[in-house]
Parts: structure tokens; C-alpha cells; sequence
């Protein structure tokens, strides 16, 4: 290690609360889809600052933006009319079938929002005492008490933060009958990751995802899909609920919305929507003309550069490069799964050792669930990076 990075880590340990296991490396420098240590020392990025970076590091034409808006407007409160964050608001409103849309900082905030909404809106537009949010078993929402609340695992990020807010209940992962025993009366909404990130990169079952829709056409909930990590590209569509036709009243977003700057956004149809009022919910910073301003240009990049399209078939080159390598290490390898370049490599044994033989080589994931290599890479990925990757994996299995 070399002089620079054990300064770093010296001084972060006496200014910085330790609530990150932090990875051995310090990040200098980054372009494109490159990072660099201090020394220059190049790695291939696979995880995109954990789905963030859809747009790679350093775009020039984000960067403009940036510049462009920090010049004419920074920050000034949502209690003015701005048009960045009209534009912006617009733009998204093209994407999908949603009519309205609640600018934040942060996934975590996001959710937070969709789950008052889908409360509030029960409560004072339809009467009915429904109340309860049906989280299914894996998931992660955010790390706020009500998100964690309903984030369906256990362990540190619960320990210690009781008593925690009732009125959430978690089934379990693709359960179909589960999901109907939970329904009843008092559920306001089912709050769903269509591929599941930190549980491991699951893909919801079809089977699960007919059931959910059947349900809820005859029963009086609210369907939330959190698009936080999924959207915006990521699994091959420009929201991952539209590859199975669903219509949520709610989704959410944030991640790759801004391309690293903190945005978030809850978006509904006109009648969920109409669920908030003036201060009923709100945020100083949240859409602000800068963060807007950048947002829109990613969202006009995705789209003229059909990135949904290129996740879908670079992340479908990337599966037969690493299924050949499952085929060469069948007691290694259990399943290689995801959407577009959202992708796990289910490792058959605890997997820290490969991961850190990976980062030894140049190349950045992170490891989930203990045994799931998670891949995550910018958008814009070539397919020579993700075929030097699987070589390197099949290297690094042959030397187990």
C-alpha cells in the first residue's frame, strides 16, 4: 500500500463516523468508465458508484450542464417557480405512464415519499383505514427508520434503532399465496424492487408479478415499484416495471437520475397525486436548478443514445461470456442472473476471496448476500471490458 493511501485512511478514521466497510483502495482520479488510485493505477468500473454512474465518470456534456446552470440560477427553495425543474419533471413524465412527479435527494427519501403518499392518499382521498405496507423478504429500501422499517432484511441495519414504526409487514421472496394471505382491509400499498440489488440480484417470478396484478384489480391497495437501483436503463428497459406491463400508481427513482449529483424523484399517476397538498410533504434542496439541470441532460442522453436498447444486448453479451465461464467451474458457479447490465454471479461458497482476487487485477464490483458478485457497470460499458472481467474470473476460479 503505498504512502498516500495509508494517510488517507488514517486521516479518515479520525474525522469520518465508521459506518462504511470501505474497500482497500483510495480513488484519485475517474473517466469514462476508469478509476484511478493515486499512484495512476487503472481499474475497470463495474459498479458505476453502485448503479450511480449510468453515464460514466466525468461526462463532458453533464459537466456543461452543470457549469451552464451554476452560472445563471443555483439554489433558491421550492417556494419558486424554476423552470429547470419543470423540464426535468417534463422529461420523465415522457418515459412512462406516471402524470406527476415529487423531486428529492436521495433513493431513501424517495421511498419515504412514496410510502407517505400511498398513506396519505388513502387516508384523506378514499376513507379507507389502510395503513400497512407489504414489503416482500430480500428487499432495500433506505436507511431512514420508516425505509428501513420496511427493507426486508435483518441484522445491523435494524439493530439498535427500535422501537421501529408499525404498520409494515414482510412476505417472503416470490411467495404468491404469501402475498395473498397479507392482502387485506388494511394494506394502503405492496412496495416491490422488480429486480431485487442488495437481496442479491432476484428478478421478480412472472408467476409472482401475474399474482400481484390480478390482486390488485380486485382488492383496494396501491402498487409501489421501486425503480431506485433497476431504473433510468439499467435492466435493458427505461424503467424495469415496463418489460411486464405494470402500471404502478407510485415509482421511485433516484441513483443515475443526476449521474452522481443527489436527486431522487417519486412519480404517480394524477390521482394518487392528488394525495399531497401544499404542506402535507416537502424539501429544502430537493430539484434544485443545478442538480435539474444536469438530471435533464442525462435523461436526454439515454434517450438519444437508446441506452436502454444497448444495456439490453451488451448485458446479454456480457451473460454468455460469464456463462461460459460457469460452464467450466460448475461446483463454483451456482446461477448468472439479472436484466441488461443489472447481472449477479451466485457464487457457491462465500465469496470475498474472488472479489478481492478480482480487485487485485483492476476490476471494481461488490459482493452481496456473501456469495453474489454484483455487477453494475456504467451504461456505456464496451463488451471487451465485460470479456477481459469473465476472464479474469475464470483465472481467479482456476486458482482457487
Amino acid at each position: 500500500m503505498s504512502s498516500t493511501y495509508q494517510e488517507w485512511v488514517q486521516r479518515e478514521q479520525n474525522s469520518i463516523m465508521h459506518t462504511y466497510g470501505r474497500y482497500p483502495l483510495a480513488v484519485a482520479k475517474s473517466a469514462g468508465c476508469r478509476l484511478y488510485d493515486p499512484e495512476g493505477r487503472e481499474y475497470i468500473d463495474l459498479l458505476a458508484g453502485i448503479a450511480v454512474n449510468g453515464l460514466g465518470h466525468c461526462n463532458a456534456r453533464l459537466q456543461e450542464a452543470m457549469l451552464k446552470q451554476a452560472a445563471t440560477l443555483g439554489h433558491i427553495s421550492n417556494l419558486f417557480y424554476q423552470e429547470p425543474q419543470i423540464l426535468l419533471a417534463e422529461a420523465l413524465l415522457e418515459t412512462c405512464h406516471a402524470d406527476k412527479v415529487f423531486f428529492c435527494n436521495s433513493g431513501a427519501e424517495a421511498n419515504e415519499g412514496a410510502i407517505k403518499l400511498a398513506r396519505r392518499y388513502m387516508h384523506h382521498i378514499r376513507h379507507a383505514d389502510a395503513h400497512e405496507i407489504i414489503t416482500l423478504e430480500g428487499s432495500f429500501h433506505g436507511r431512514t427508520l420508516a425505509t428501513l422499517t420496511a427493507t426486508g432484511q435483518e441484522g445491523k441495519i435494524k439493530d439498535g434503532f427500535g422501537p421501529l414504526p408499525e404498520g409494515f409487514r414482510t412476505i417472503p421472496f416470490n411467495d404468491a399465496q404469501a402475498l395473498r394471505d397479507a392482502i387485506s382491509p388494511a394494506t394502503a400499498a405492496v412496495m416491490v424492487e422488480v429486480v431485487q440489488g442488495e437481496g442479491g440480484v432476484r428478478p421478480l417470478a412472472p408467476e409472482f408479478l401475474e399474482t400481484l396484478k390480478t390482486l390488485r384489480e380486485h382488492q383496494n391497495f396501491l402498487l409501489i415499484v421501486d425503480e431506485v437501483q433497476t431504473g433510468l436503463c439499467r435492466t435493458g428497459r427505461f424503467w424495469a416495471h415496463q418489460k411486464f406491463n405494470l402500471r404502478p400508481d407510485i415509482f421511485t427513482t433516484a441513483k443515475a437520475l443526476a449521474n452522481g449529483l443527489p436527486m431522487g424523484a417519486v412519480l404517480a399517476s394524477d390521482e394518487v397525486a392528488r394525495g399531497f397538498e401544499p404542506g402535507s410533504h416537502a424539501t429544502t434542496f430537493g430539484g434544485g436548478p443545478v442538480v435539474a439541470a444536469v438530471a435533464n441532460e442525462v435523461v436526454k442522453i439515454m434517450r438519444e443514445e437508446r441506452l436502454d436498447e444497448r444495456a439490453r444486448e451488451v448485458g446479454e453479451l456480457a451473460v454468455h461470456h460469464l456463462s461460459d465461464v460457469a460452464d467450466r467451474h460448475p461446483d463454483s458457479i451456482v446461477s448468472i442472473r439479472g436484466q441488461g447490465l443489472m447481472i449477479g454471479v451466485e457464487l457457491a461458497f462465500p465469496g470475498q476471496e474472488v472479489w478481492k482476487a478480482l480487485l487485485d487485477r483492476g476490476f471494481i464490483l461488490n459482493l452481496t448476500q456473501g456469495n453474489v458478485l454484483r455487477l453494475l457497470p456504467p451504461l456505456i460499458i464496451e463488451e471487451q471490458d465485460l470479456a477481459l472481467f469473465a476472464s479474469a474470473l475464470d483465472d481467479v476460479l482456476n486458482a482457487l
